[in-house]
């Protein structure tokens, strides 16, 4: 998993410093000052669209705007654990105390007293969004619920997120980004070899301890489940306040992009939007901040590092 260095590098090239004027002027001018209609109708609030290959913003509406993040919230859980040093291959009780944290989210299908892999809880997580999993994954690497939070603020920091912050664990109460920022914050989860191969399955079934529960989970990535286009993984979330979001990555034309979708009025808009931005970047995005071509893009190359994971065990090839 690659660090705070490589994140901070996309995160100097997505904020514009050392590229040239033009790749920071807001998305209604292009490169060569192509109008409005040559750029995809986006109908998210806030949308961002970075090329992870150079850090570079090909496309970004109300990017820096402060927004409730709602279930995106989860993949900084994700990225907290595997800091921590969690054991994939060890077990966690679902408690009382995720039932509390979980109060007011949709519905669980993880029962109190029964016990799972810590791999299959992220899987719950990541996948379909459970929002009692991100408590007892905290628990499995010894923080409580305060101390998850702190620690997923940690990350934020880490990242050079600086206006990320976190109040609750699962995402349905106070926590704040910015599409940039989620953007870049998925690029550095999914340089997690660990935390890719979930975000990149579609379907998986996970078996309590006592083989009681046999849950088969179906991802909430539509774009995943279609397969048009190269998802390589992504995060949902929804509350009244956030509205419906979406932050994915994908390979289009050889190029790959990190894209986040905040505010959709509706539970499609968000995947619509990726639809819509999918196929403008097909069609050599007309309009973009930065000129982009088939199978590379112009600009420099973003630096890559690794971000300190200890982590124990690893996902299984095939769980489906």
């Amino acid at each position: 998993m690659r660090s705070a260095g490589f994140v901070t590098a996309l995160v100097v090239a997505a904020l514009g410093i050392g590229l040239p004027a033009h790749a920071v002027a807001d998305s209604r001018e292009s490169a060569g000052g192509t109008a409005d209609a040559d750029l995809p109708e986006v109908r998210s609030e806030a949308a961002a669209i970075l090329d992870v290959g150079t850090g570079a913003e090909v496309y970004g509406k109300d990017a820096d705007e402060v927004r409730p993040i709602a279930s995106t919230t989860k993949i900084f859980v994700a990225m907290a654990v595997r800091r921590k040093g969690i054991a994939l291959d060890g077990w966690t009780e679902i408690t009382r105390d995720d039932f509390d944290a979980a109060r007011g989210g949709a519905r669980t299908r993880l029962d109190i007293g029964q016990t799972f892999q810590n791999v299959d809880l992220l899987r719950a997580m990541l996948m379909a969004s459970d929002n009692r999993a991100p408590t007892a994954l905290g628990r499995a690497v010894g923080l409580d619920r305060d101390g998850l939070i702190a620690e997923m603020n940690a990350v934020a920091k880490d990242l050079g997120l600086k206006k990320t912050k976190f109040t609750d664990t699962s995402g349905l109460r106070g926590n704040v980004s910015t599409a940039r920022e989620m953007a870049l914050a998925l690029a550095a989860a999914l340089d997690d070899d660990v935390l890719a191969e979930i975000m990149a399955t579609d379907r998986a079934r996970i078996v309590s301890k006592s083989k009681y529960a046999k849950l088969d989970y179906v991802s909430t990535n539509q774009p995943l489940l279609g397969g048009k286009y190269t998802v390589t993984g992504g995060k949902t979330g929804y509350t009244r306040a956030a509205g419906y979001c979406f932050i994915v990555s994908a390979k289009v034309d050889g190029r790959h992009y990190a894209m986040a979708f905040l505010g959709g009025d509706g539970k499609y808009t968000r995947f619509a939007d990726f639809e819509r931005v999918a196929g403008w970047l097909e069609r050599g995005a007309p309009g973009a901040k930065v000129a982009v071509e088939q199978g590379k893009a112009k600009g420099d190359k973003a630096k890559r590092a690794k971000l300190r994971v200890s982590a124990k065990g690893k996902v299984d090839a095939e769980k489906k």
